[in-house]
């Protein structure tokens, strides 16, 4: 488990695509750069040259895996990529994504971001059946429907396939023809479209745009079915219409600060929920402390709207790997102090207020108030830029299980006492939602609610158990 990251939700994974490019290989390179905060655990990339498909994927990061060598073994002007945290299913080589096959359709590459709850239920009657699985990914019963279809071709059956799943899935496909995007029709999980030159890119950000100098267009829609081929991209709506449920913790914590997220700007989003959040929880103090990296932007609201001075007062180390090796000699808060350290002579004597986008499991937290009570600081007062989170998600995010979640075992004032803060403050759910400017009847706030929009089976909170034991924390 990396450092901190137990203390954090994290997005299954990030997709980028791009159609009619020279250099698609390396463009899509580029975009799984942009995307890598979205997944460190393995990533790839699928190449068609018009005639076959070609794919190269590894464990590790982007550039870790992929060099001049393996680039050039990536021919075509149309590619997928993918990067991938786990949130269902094991982590090697077989779950890396985009997962490639050859069927009554010909050749087809899939990358997925998202989570298919009834997927478990398919596999299994599809096992019983005699289908055979290399993964234990959800996006692979996917495969297997389109594999199993009697449509005409890969471009209806993979909305006929579709059209029976519930859940989130916004998902590239790349034959040697077309490439397919689709979103599901609540629009869980965000997709992008834009454009260079002549050439089509899809990407879960639009960061990833930035990095390549593309344009962006528009979303994805939700429900929509894009298919870009020699003659242009083609758009369809097959899906049955269904409420919107965009997931609001991509604006809190999941997407970079430079990206459009739903159409909005993910960093007037932060900076309007820290604002918010000194008007709600405000504090006597002398100077606001973000935890770095999620809590900056929310940290300069806050800031700007009590009037209190923004301090960097945590130091982050960005060249912590997810392993290294601990002293022999055991070190108070070791996991937490490899990746920040406090700033003493900004915190000695003075009031702090210190922000973060969200307490997980809170003992990190409780760390990170340990740490800075022994710089210095006289008093701490914990603000938290989103609701307490008190739920699973089953949407393509990796969250604890309820048991798990301290803001589902024990009350505000019993989460203070246990992280060692003198005041902790949550921003409410409507603070929250207005500040993103998405339309609350849009939004899926599960997480800080308990209502899911899907139906969620009791096989698939038993699956989901299983997945998400409970891990330490550093």
């Amino acid at each position: 488990m990396g450092i901190l990251q137990s203390e954090k939700f994290r997005d299954e994974c990030g997709v980028f695509g791009i159609y009619g490019h020279a250099d698609a290989a390396r463009l899509t390179y580029l975009g799984l750069y942009a995307l890598q905060h979205r997944g460190q655990e393995s990533c790839g990339i699928v190449t068609s040259n018009g005639h076959e498909l070609r794919s190269e994927r590894a464990m590790g990061l982007v550039p870790d895996v992929f060099d001049e060598a393996r680039l050039n073994r990536l021919p075509g002007e149309s590619a997928i990529g993918h990067v991938r945290y786990s949130t269902a299913g094991e982590v090697s080589i077989r779950e890396a994504q985009p997962f490639l096959v050859a069927c009554q359709h010909g050749q087809v590459a899939v990358c997925h971001n998202g989570n298919l709850p009834f997927a478990t239920e398919e596999r299994r009657r599809l096992e019983r059946a005699g289908a055979i699985f290399s993964s234990t990914s959800d996006t692979e019963v996917v495969l297997h429907g389109i594999a199993r279809s009697n449509a005409d071709s890969i471009t209806e059956a993979i909305p006929e396939v579709l059209r029976e799943t519930e859940g989130a899935f916004s998902m590239l496909f790349l034959t040697p023809e077309y490439l397919i995007a689709v979103r599901d029709p609540r629009g869980f999980r965000p997709l992008a479209l834009g454009r260079l030159g002549d050439a089509w890119v899809i990407a879960s950000e639009t960061c990833a745009f930035d990095l390549i100098e593309a344009r962006y267009e528009r979303d994805v829609e939700p429900g929509e079915v894009i298919v870009i081929d020699r003659n242009g991209l083609h758009s369809s709506h097959p899906f049955p219409p269904q409420k919107h449920s965009f997931c609001i913790f991509e604006h809190v914590y999941f997407a970079r600060p430079d990206s459009l997220i739903f159409a909005s700007s993910v960093n007037e989003s932060r900076h309007k929920m820290g604002k918010r959040l000194a008007i709600e929880q405000p504090a006597d103090a002398d100077i606001v402390v973000p935890v770095p990296d999620s809590g900056v932007v929310a940290s300069v609201g806050y800031a700007a709207q009590s009037g209190i001075s923004f301090r960097h007062g945590l130091v982050r180390n960005h060249y912590v790997h997810r392993t290294f090796i601990e002293p022999k000699q055991s070190i108070r808060s070791f996991g937490v102090r490899i990746k920040l350290n406090a700033v003493r002579h900004l915190m000695e004597g003075r009031r702090v207020v210190l922000i973060d986008d969200s307490i997980v499991r809170g003992t990190t937290s409780q760390k990170i108030v340990r740490m800075v009570r022994e710089a210095g600081a006289t008093e701490i007062h914990m603000r938290i830029s989103c609701p307490p989170t008190i739920s699973p998600c089953f949407y393509g995010v990796d969250t604890p299980n309820k048991a798990d979640l301290i803001g589902a075992q024990m009350s505000v004032e019993e989460i203070c006492r246990f992280i060692g803060a003198d005041s902790l403050g949550y921003l409410s759910l409507e603070g929250m939602l207005a500040a993103t400017g998405i339309d609350p009847n849009s939004s899926c706030a599960a997480c800080w609610t308990g209502h899911y929009p899907t139906r969620i089976t009791r096989e698939a909170e038993t699956m989901f158990a299983r997945e998400h034991e409970a891990v330490p924390s550093d």
